[in-house]
C-alpha cells in the first residue's frame, strides 16, 4: 500500500510540476499619467479571464504560455492594450500608464450606484462638477457654487432640485448633503451646513437630481448632492488663496447705511503629499464679513487633516477630520424698503458655534477581489444662539456606521452591492424643552448593476429602514427661559418609530458610442426631524410650534432622458435632455396657523405633483482656438398642490371645509390674496431657471461670464406679505419678470505658479432676494490670487 501511494504520489508531482511549466506569470501596475498615482480598481481583462488592481495600482494574473491581448480600463480614462507573448515557466513585468479620457462622459462618478461608472452610462440625472470652477469662481461656501447647477436652486439656505423643496426656515431638507458618501447634517435640523464643506480639498461635487432614498436613505427624497474629497498623488502639492471683495453702494442711495464700504477677506490653504504607504492631505480656511446687511457680520475658520495608510496592497485604513469654529450676527427680515431695506426689521441674532466631524474608514480587496468597506462618522455640534425672544442654542452628535459589501463579476458584466447602516444622534436644546432626545436610524440595503450586450446597463436597489426617537413621556417648554411654561406635550411610552422599504429601478441604452438614452424610476421617504416636531420658539413676536401628530413624508420620482455627446473641433461636450415628474405624500411644510397661539407650525399639507423638463450642454477643449469650460441649462416646473381649493367652494365652502387642506393650502398662499390672481402653485418655486458659466482661455489670461434667470417665484406665505415682512408686497409686484443677475471675471497667470483674478458679480447692480425678506449683495468687487507649487 505504502509503495502503491507512494508512485501516485509522484505521479501528482509530475502532473503538476507539467501544469506549472506550461503555465506563466503576468503582473505590473497601472498608474495615472502626469501624476504616477495608483489607479484603484481598474481592470485588467486577458481573453476571458481578467482581475482588478489593489490599492497599491498592482496586479498579477497566472495564465498559460501563449499569446495575448491585455486590455487595461479605469472609469473616466482611456482604455490601453498591449499584445504579449508569455513562455512556460515566464514572468512578464508590464505596467501600464493611462490618460484621462477627452470624452466628458466618461467622466468616472459613485453616487448613482455606490461604485465607479462613466457618467454617460447612469441611469439618473447627475452632474458632475470640479474644482476648478470654485477657484475661478472664487467661491466661499458650498451653497455658492451649487447655483452653478442647473435644476438646483437655493431657497435662503435651503437646497431645491427641480422643485422638489420649498422654503423650511432652516428645519428639514428633502436634499442630502453627502461628504465623501457618508450623510453629514445637524442631528435635530436634519440640515446641513454649507460652509463647513472643504472647498480647499474637492475632488469633485456630484449631483444626483430625483428620489434617491433607496440608495441613502430618509432627507434624499428630493437628490444627493456628494461632496468627493481629493486624496494625495505622487508628487507633493501645496495651494494658497487669498481674496478681498468690496461691496459697492447699492442703486437707491437712501438705503444706504454705512460709512465705510463692506467687505469680505478670506484665505485658503492646502497641502497633500504620499509619505511612503501614508497619503497626508492639510486644509485650512479663513473668512471675514462684514456684511451690507446692517448689524450682521460673519467670521469663520476651518482646518482639517485627511490622512490615508495603506497596510498591504489590498488593506488601508484612514482618519478624515474637519473643524469649523464660527461666529456673527443676522436678522430675518429686512426692516422696509427703500431706505430701511438692508436693516433689520426683527431681533438681530448672535450666534456661536464649533462644529466637527471625525472619520475613520478601512477598504480591504479580499483575495477573491471583493471590496469591503467600513466607515464611521462622528459629528459633533454646539451652537450658542440668541435672540431677544428665545434662547435657540442647541448640542448635538451624530454617530454613523456603515459596513459595506461589493463584489464585481466581470464575465457577467454584474456589479452587486450591500449594507448595513447604523446612524443614532444626541439632541439637547431649549428649542424642545430642554430635554435631551436620542433618535436611532438602522438600514439595509441592496443595489445591482447589470451591463448587457455591452449596450444596456440595468441597475436596481432595495433599502429597509427603521426610525425611532426616544424623548420623555412629558415635554414641557419654557423658551423665554423666566419659568412659565407655554406648553406641555404628550409622547405616549416616550417612543416614536416607523419602518419603511423603498426602491429604485433604472436602465441605460447606448444608442450609439456617443449617445445614451436613459430611464429611471425612484422612491423617496423622510421621516420628520426633531425640529419639525418638537421645535417651539418666536420669531418677530410670532410662535413656531411643535406638531406632535406630524408624520412622515414619501414620494417618486420617474425621468426619461437623453444623453448626446457631442464635438466641435477639438472641444468635447454632450447635450443632456430630461422630462420628469414628481409625487409627494403628506408633504411636510411650514404653515402659517394663527397670530399669537400657535403661529407657524410644520404640517402635512397633503400630496403634490412636479412635472417638468431640463436641458443642459456641458462641455471643455478647444473651441475658436481657445480653451473652453461651458455649464448652461434651462429647467421648467409646473408645481401644484393635489388638495386645493377651487373659487367656487372657496365663496361658498362650509366650516368644514375650512378644516381641509385644500383649505388651508389655499389660505396660505400670497398668490390668492385676491381671487381674481388665485391659482395653484406651490410655494417658493421658479417655473423657470435659465443658468451659464462659460470660461475661455486667452493665451495666459482669461475671461469668463455667468449668467443666472429666475422667473418670478408666485407663491409664498401669505402671512410674509399681509403682516411680517414691511414692504414685501411691494417689493414682489415691482419683481414680477424676475430677476436675471450678470457676473464677470478674468484672470492672468503672472507666472507658473501664480496667478491673480478679478470678478466682478452682480454687475447690474440688481436688487433681488432668493428669499423673502433678505437681499442678495449689491454689486461686489473680488481680488483674488492663486498660488499653486
Amino acid at each position: 500500500m505504502n509503495k502503491f501511494a507512494a508512485t501516485l504520489l509522484a505521479m501528482f508531482c509530475v502532473a503538476c510540476s507539467g501544469i506549472f511549466a506550461q503555465s506563466a506569470t503576468l503582473k505590473g501596475k497601472v498608474t495615472e499619467a502626469g501624476t504616477n498615482s495608483p489607479l484603484i480598481s481598474a481592470t485588467v481583462q486577458t481573453g476571458t479571464d481578467g482581475t482588478i488592481t489593489d490599492l497599491d495600482g498592482s496586479f498579477e494574473q497566472i495564465l498559460q504560455a501563449g499569446t495575448y491581448e491585455i486590455a487595461v480600463s479605469y472609469v473616466g480614462f482611456e482604455t490601453q492594450k498591449k499584445q504579449v507573448t508569455l513562455g512556460a515557466g515566464e514572468t512578464l513585468i508590464l505596467d501600464f500608464v493611462l490618460s484621462e479620457s477627452s470624452n466628458i462622459l466618461q467622466t468616472a462618478t459613485v453616487t448613482s450606484g455606490k461604485h465607479e461608472r462613466a457618467l454617460g452610462e447612469v441611469t439618473v440625472s447627475l452632474d458632475v462638477i470640479k474644482p476648478a470652477l470654485i477657484q475661478s469662481t472664487n467661491q466661499t461656501s458650498l451653497s455658492g457654487l451649487l447655483d452653478k447647477v442647473p435644476g438646483v436652486n437655493l431657497i435662503g439656505d435651503q437646497a431645491n432640485i427641480r422643485g422638489g423643496s420649498g422654503f423650511s426656515y432652516g428645519a428639514g431638507s428633502r436634499v442630502l448633503l453627502l461628504v465623501d458618501d457618508i450623510p453629514i447634517y445637524q442631528a435635530d435640523a436634519g440640515y446641513p451646513q454649507w460652509e463647513d464643506v472643504p472647498l480647499e480639498n474637492i475632488e469633485q461635487v456630484e449631483v444626483v437630481k430625483g428620489a434617491a432614498s433607496a440608495l441613502y436613505g430618509s432627507s434624499a427624497l428630493n437628490g444627493i448632492i456628494n461632496v468627493r474629497t481629493a486624496y494625495a498623488k505622487s508628487k507633493p502639492q501645496t495651494k494658497i488663496a487669498p481674496f478681498y471683495t468690496a461691496f459697492m453702494n447699492p442703486k437707491n442711495e437712501a438705503a444706504k447705511w454705512w460709512d465705510s464700504q463692506p467687505y469680505t477677506t478670506g484665505i485658503s490653504a492646502s497641502h497633500k503629499r504620499k509619505i511612503g504607504r501614508l497619503d497626508l492631505i492639510l486644509g485650512g480656511y479663513y473668512y471675514r464679513n462684514s456684511s451690507v446687511n446692517d448689524s450682521t457680520f460673519s467670521r469663520r475658520g476651518r482646518w482639517n487633516v485627511n490622512a490615508r495608510y495603506r497596510i498591504t496592497d489590498r488593506l488601508s485604513v484612514g482618519l478624515n477630520s474637519n473643524f469649523n469654529k464660527a461666529n456673527g450676527s443676522s436678522f430675518f427680515f429686512w426692516g422696509g424698503t427703500d431706505s430701511l431695506i438692508y436693516r433689520p426689521g426683527a431681533a438681530v441674532s448672535k450666534s456661536s458655534s464649533f462644529r466637527y466631524n471625525i472619520d475613520p474608514y478601512l477598504t480591504y480587496y479580499d483575495p477573491t477581489g471583493n471590496r469591503h468597506k467600513i466607515m464611521g462618522r462622528f459629528f459633533n455640534v454646539d451652537n450658542n444662539t440668541g435672540t431677544s425672544e428665545a434662547d435657540q442654542s442647541n448640542i448635538s452628535q451624530v454617530y454613523y456606521g456603515e459596513y459595506q459589501f461589493q463584489r464585481n463579476m466581470e464575465k457577467i458584466g454584474l456589479v452587486a452591492t450591500a449594507g448595513f447602516v447604523y446612524n443614532g444622534t444626541r439632541v439637547r436644546a431649549p428649542l424642545y424643552g430642554d430635554t435631551t432626545f436620542t433618535s436611532r436610524n438602522l438600514a439595509g440595503y441592496v443595489q445591482f448593476e447589470k451591463r448587457i450586450f455591452d449596450k444596456l446597463n440595468l441597475s436596481g436597489g432595495f433599502r429597509f429602514e427603521h426610525n425611532l426617537i426616544l424623548t420623555p413621556d412629558t415635554i414641557s417648554y419654557d423658551p423665554e427661559g423666566d419659568g412659565v411654561t407655554n406648553f406641555t406635550g404628550i409622547v405616549p411610552n416616550g417612543e416614536i418609530k416607523e419602518s419603511k422599504p423603498v426602491f429604485r429601478i433604472g436602465a441605460s441604452y447606448q444608442l450609439s458610442p456617443t449617445t445614451f438614452l436613459r430611464a429611471s424610476f425612484g422612491q423617496g421617504y423622510r421621516f420628520p426631524t426633531i425640529a419639525e416636531k418638537f421645535i417651539f420658539t418666536y420669531f418677530g413676536g410670532v410662535p413656531i410650534s411643535p406638531n406632535f401628530n406630524l408624520t412622515s413624508e414619501t414620494g417618486w420620482t420617474a425621468e426619461l432622458g437623453l444623453r448626446k455627446g457631442f464635438q466641435i473641433s477639438e472641444f468635447n461636450a454632450f447635450l443632456d435632455v430630461a422630462t420628469f415628474l414628481s409625487e409627494y405624500q403628506d408633504m411636510m411644510e411650514f404653515l402659517f396657523v394663527d397670530i399669537f397661539k400657535t403661529g407657524f407650525q410644520s404640517q402635512n399639507v397633503g400630496d403634490t405633483r412636479i412635472k417638468g423638463y431640463e436641458a443642459s450642454i456641458t462641455g471643455r477643449g478647444e473651441l475658436f482656438g481657445m480653451e473652453t469650460s461651458m455649464l448652461v441649462g434651462y429647467t421648467y416646473i409646473d408645481p401644484k398642490f393635489q388638495q386645493f381649493a377651487s373659487i367656487d367652494s372657496i365663496k361658498y365652502g362650509s366650516e368644514a371645509f375650512k378644516k381641509t387642506e385644500a383649505y388651508k393650502n389655499y389660505i396660505n398662499s400670497s398668490v390668492c390674496h385676491d381671487l381674481s390672481t388665485c391659482h395653484n402653485i406651490l410655494k417658493y418655486r421658479y417655473k423657470h431657471n435659465f443658468k451659464l458659466d462659460v470660461e475661455s482661455k486667452l493665451r495666459k489670461g482669461s475671461l469668463g461670464v455667468a449668467v443666472l434667470y429666475n422667473s418670478f417665484m408666485e407663491n409664498i406665505d401669505e402671512i410674509f406679505e399681509a403682516l411680517v415682512v414691511p414692504g414685501l408686497r411691494d417689493f414682489r409686484q415691482n419683481h414680477k419678470k424676475g430677476d436675471l443677475v450678470l457676473n464677470i471675471r478674468g484672470a492672468w497667470d503672472v507666472s507658473e505658479n501664480a496667478k491673480a483674478s478679478l470678478l466682478v458679480d452682480n454687475l447690474f447692480n440688481r436688487e433681488y432676494s432668493n428669499r423673502p425678506g433678505l437681499l442678495q449683495p449689491t454689486r461686489n468687487l473680488t481680488v483674488r490670487l492663486d498660488f499653486d507649487f
